[in-house]
C-alpha cells in the first residue's frame, strides 16, 4: 500500500498550489478577457505551472522567485527558437533533440539549471508546434514575461516558504560537535558520544538535504563545500572510531594534536559563519609536523600495548588529516581561488583553476556512455524527438500533450515507466470522461468555463503532486479542458484528444524506456563499481611504494601514481552518480543481499586518501627490506581482492589480510615503525571494505585507523 502523504507535505502542497493557481490566473484571464490576446494567455497560464509543477524550484520564496526570474531570459529563447524552428516537423524534431539533451545534460552540472531544466523545456515544446506563425512571438514572449513575472511576485508575498538551513550552517554545526567531541577525549570522556557523532555525520549526506541546498555545481565553491561536507563525515565517523578505541597509557602527542583539532574544527565552524576571517590550515600541518616527530612508543614492538598505542596515535593522525581538508575546503569555497601550498595537489586540484576550465571538468568527465546523465539525457532527448515526429507527422491536434506525457511519465526504468504509465493512463481515462461530460453539459457557454478553471486548478495541482499520475492526468485534464473551452469553442472531443496524446506520449516514453538502458542505475552500479574496484588496483601499489621506498621516488613512479589518481576520481564519480540515482529507483522485488554498493564506494574513497597522505608521512629512508617485502606482498593482497570482488560472485567472497608478522615488527626501527602501523591500518580497513562490499560484511565490519572514512552518501 503506498505511502500516505504527511500533514506537513500536504500543507506544503496546498500552499504551492495556491501560489500557481494565482499566478496563472493573473496571468491567464486579463491577457484573456481584457486585451483579448488569446496566445499571450496561454502563455501566461503555462509559464506558472512550468516552473511551480513541472520543475518546482526549490528553496525559500525569495530564492525561488531569484531562480524563476534568471530563468527567464532562457524561456524567452527557448520560446525564439520554437517559434523559428516551427517551420517544419523536421527542424522542429531537430531542434527537439538538441535542446532536451543540452537542459538535460547540463542540469547535472548545476543545481540551478537542474531545478529549472524541465520547466524550460516546455517553452519549447509550446513554441515548436504548429501553427507556424512568426508574427505571434511578440504574443508569446509576453505572456512569458507576464507569467513568470507574476509567478515570481507571488512567491515572495503570498505564504512563502521559510528560509531552508544552508549547507554550509550543517557543516558548522557537525564541526562544533566535533570540537566537542576532540575535548572530551582528551579528558577521556566515556564513549556514548560515538553514537550521536556517526548520526551527524549520517545527517551530512546529499540524501539527507534539501534540494536546494545541496552542492552539486561544478564551479569551485560548490567543489569544496561538497569536500568539506564529505571530510566532516569522516571527522565525525573517526572520532567516534577512535572512542571506541581500548583505554592506553597517557599519550601526550595525541591529546596535544587533539586540542589542536579541537581548536580547527571550532576556528573553521566560525569562518563558516562569516564570524572569524578566512585562514588556511597552517596551524594544524605545524601541529601535525611535531606529532610525526615525536610520535612512538617505547618498549617491545611485538607487545599489545605498543601495537595499541600505535594504533590509537594512528587514528589520532587520521583525524588531523581530515580535519586539515575540512579547514581547506572551507578555505576555498569562502575565501575564493587561494593556493594550497605543502598539501596534496591532487586533493585539491580545483583549488587554483578558472571557473570555465571547471565546467569544462564535470561536462568531459559525465559525457561518457557508462554516465547515467549522459544515459538519461539521451533517453529524455530522444522520447521527446520521437514524440515532436510522430506527432507532426499524424497531424495530431494539441500535440503537444504528447511531448508533455513523454517529459512527465518517463523514469529511469522500464519498469518504473511501466508504472507511471499504467496509472496515468487511467487517470487520463476517467479524466477525459469527466470533462466530455462536463462540456457536453456545459454547451458552448465560456463563463462557467471561467468560473470554474480557477479552483479546478487549486484542487488538481494540490491532489496531483501527491496522489501520484493517475490523479494528475485525470485532474490536469479537466484543467486544459476548461483552459482551451475559454479559448476557442469546443466538444466533448477535446477530451478524447487529450486522452489519445496522453497516451500516444505513454507509448512512446515506455518505448523508450524498453530500448533505452531499460534497467536504469541497476545495471550501472555494477558496471561502474567493478570499474571503481580494478582502477584502484595500480594505486593502491604506488601509494604502498611510494609510502614505503621513502621521499622521492622516481619519475615512473609519481607518473604511474598520477593516472592512478585521475581513472579512480573518474571511476568513482561515475559509480557515485549511479548509486545517487539507483537510490531513487524502485528496488527489485527480490533486493535482499547482493553487493553493498555503499562499502564498494567507500572503498574507493579510502584508497585514494591514503594514496593523498601516506606518502606525505613517509621516513626519508622509508621502511626495511624486511617491512617493505610485507607491505608489498599486502598490497598485493589488496589488489588481488579488489579484483575479484569486482566480479560480485552471488555466492560472495572472504576477504583477509595476512596479519603483520611480529618478527618483521621487531626488525623496524622504533622512528619508522609507526608509519608501518599507518600503512598495515589502511590495508587492513581497505580489506574490511572489500568485505562488506560482497554482502557479507557489515558498516561496522571495517576497522578504525589511518585513512579509514566512514563516508555515507
Amino acid at each position: 500500500m503506498p505511502k500516505r502523504p504527511s500533514l506537513l507535505a500536504s500543507v506544503r502542497a496546498g500552499r504551492r498550489a495556491l501560489r500557481v493557481t494565482v499566478a496563472a490566473a493573473v496571468g491567464f484571464y486579463p491577457a484573456l478577457y481584457l486585451l483579448d490576446q488569446p496566445v499571450a494567455a496561454v502563455y501566461a497560464l503555462f509559464a506558472p505551472i512550468a516552473f511551480g509543477l513541472l520543475s518546482p524550484v526549490p528553496g525559500s520564496g525569495r530564492a525561488r522567485a531569484g531562480t524563476v526570474l534568471r530563468a527567464l531570459p532562457g524561456a524567452a529563447a527557448l520560446t525564439v527558437i520554437g517559434t523559428v524552428l516551427a517551420v517544419s516537423t523536421w527542424t522542429a524534431v531537430a531542434g527537439m533533440l538538441v535542446v532536451s539533451f543540452m537542459l538535460t545534460f547540463g542540469a547535472a552540472c548545476g543545481p540551478r539549471l537542474s531545478g529549472t531544466a524541465p520547466g524550460l523545456q516546455l517553452f519549447y515544446i509550446l513554441a515548436c508546434f504548429p501553427p507556424y506563425a512568426p508574427d505571434t512571438l511578440p504574443q508569446r514572449l509576453a505572456g512569458v514575461a507576464v507569467g513568470m513575472t507574476v509567478l515570481a511576485l507571488v512567491e515572495m508575498t503570498l505564504l512563502p516558504d521559510p528560509a531552508q538551513p544552508s549547507y554550509s550552517g550543517r557543516i558548522s554545526e557537525a564541526l562544533d560537535l566535533a570540537a566537542h567531541a576532540a575535548d572530551g577525549l582528551v579528558r577521556a570522556a566515556p564513549s556514548a558520544l560515538a553514537a550521536r557523532l556517526r548520526q551527524t555525520g549520517r545527517d551530512l549526506r546529499f540524501s539527507q538535504q534539501p534540494a536546494g541546498s545541496r552542492p552539486t555545481g561544478a564551479g569551485r565553491t560548490d567543489r569544496a563545500l561538497a569536500q568539506a561536507g564529505s571530510a566532516t563525515r569522516r571527522l565525525l565517523d573517526q572520532l567516534a572510531a577512535l572512542s571506541e578505541l581500548p583505554v592506553v597509557r597517557a599519550d601526550l602527542a595525541s591529546n596535544e594534536l587533539l586540542r589542536e583539532i579541537a581548536a580547527a574544527c571550532r576556528d573553521t565552524a566560525g569562518i563558516l559563519r562569516r564570524v572569524r576571517p578566512v585562514a588556511g590550515p597552517e596551524v594544524i600541518e605545524e601541529m601535525i609536523d611535531q606529532f610525526l616527530a615525536v610520535r612512538g612508543a617505547p618498549g617491545d614492538p611485538r607487545s599489545a600495548a605498543t601495537h595499541a598505542l600505535l594504533r590509537r596515535q594512528s587514528t589520532v593522525l587520521t583525524i588531523a588529516v581530515s580535519a586539515v581538508t575540512v579547514r581547506t575546503a572551507v578555505a576555498l569555497a569562502v575565501g575564493g581561488r587561494r593556493p594550497v601550498h605543502g598539501l596534496p595537489r591532487q586533493q585539491f586540484w580545483y583549488a587554483g583553476t578558472g571557473a570555465v576550465r571547471l565546467w569544462l571538468v564535470r561536462v568531459a568527465g559525465l559525457f561518457t556512455r557508462r554516465s547515467v546523465t549522459f544515459q538519461n539525457a539521451w533517453r529524455t532527448a530522444l522520447g521527446l524527438a520521437l514524440a515532436r515526429l510522430v506527432a507532426g507527422w499524424l497531424d495530431l491536434a494539441h500535440g503537444f500533450w504528447v511531448l508533455l506525457a513523454v517529459l512527465t511519465l518517463g523514469r529511469t526504468t522500464a519498469v518504473a515507466t511501466w508504472s507511471a504509465v499504467r496509472s496515468a493512463a487511467m487517470g487520463t481515462f476517467t479524466g477525459a470522461c469527466a470533462a466530455g461530460l462536463f462540456v457536453a453539459g456545459a454547451g458552448g457557454g465560456s463563463d462557467l468555463y471561467a468560473y470554474l478553471m480557477a479552483p479546478v486548478m487549486l484542487v488538481a495541482f494540490t491532489v496531483g503532486p501527491l496522489e501520484g499520475p493517475a490523479w494528475a492526468q485525470g485532474l490536469f485534464t479537466m484543467v486544459v479542458t476548461m483552459a482551451f473551452a475559454q479559448i476557442a469553442p469546443v466538444t466533448w472531443q477535446l477530451a478524447e484528444v487529450r486522452l489519445v496524446d496522453v497516451l500516444t506520449g505513454s507509448a512512446i516514453g515506455l518505448l523508450c524506456g524498453l530500448l533505452a538502458w531499460p534497467a536504469g542505475a541497476r545495471a550501472e552500479i555494477r558496471r561502474s563499481a567493478r570499474k571503481l574496484l580494478v582502477a584502484t588496483a595500480p594505486l593502491v601499489r604506488a601509494t604502498v611504494s611510494a609510502a614505503s621506498t621513502g621521499r622521492g621516488g622516481s619519475s615512473a613512479g609519481h607518473e604511474v601514481a598520477a593516472q592512478a589518481l585521475w581513472l579512480t576520481r573518474h571511476r568513482l564519480r561515475i559509480a557515485e552518480g549511479a548509486y545517487a540515482q539507483y537510490r531513487t529507483e524502485l528496488p527489485p522485488r527480490a533486493a535482499e543481499g547482493g553487493p553493498d554498493w555503499l562499502a564498494a564506494l567507500n572503498y574507493g574513497v579510502r584508497v585514494l586518501v591514503g594514496a593523498y597522505w601516506l606518502p606525505r608521512m613517509s621516513t626519508q629512508d622509508g621502511l626495511p627490506s624486511a617491512a617493505r617485502r610485507w607491505v608489498r606482498q599486502a598490497s598485493e593482497e589488496v589488489e588481488g581482492a579488489a579484483r575479484r570482488v569486482a566480479d560480485f560472485p552471488p555466492e560472495g567472497l572472504h576477504v583477509r589480510l595476512s596479519p603483520l608478522p611480529s618478527d618483521v615488527a621487531a626488525e623496524v626501527p622504533a622512528r619508522v615503525l609507526p608509519l608501518l602501523i599507518d600503512m598495515e591500518t589502511w590495508l587492513i580497513a581497505l580489506t574490511a571494505d572489500l568485505q562488506a562490499a560482497t554482502g557479507h560484511g557489515g558498516e561496522g565490519a571495517a576497522p578504525s585507523g589511518p585513512h579509514a572514512d566512514g563516508t555515507r552518501r
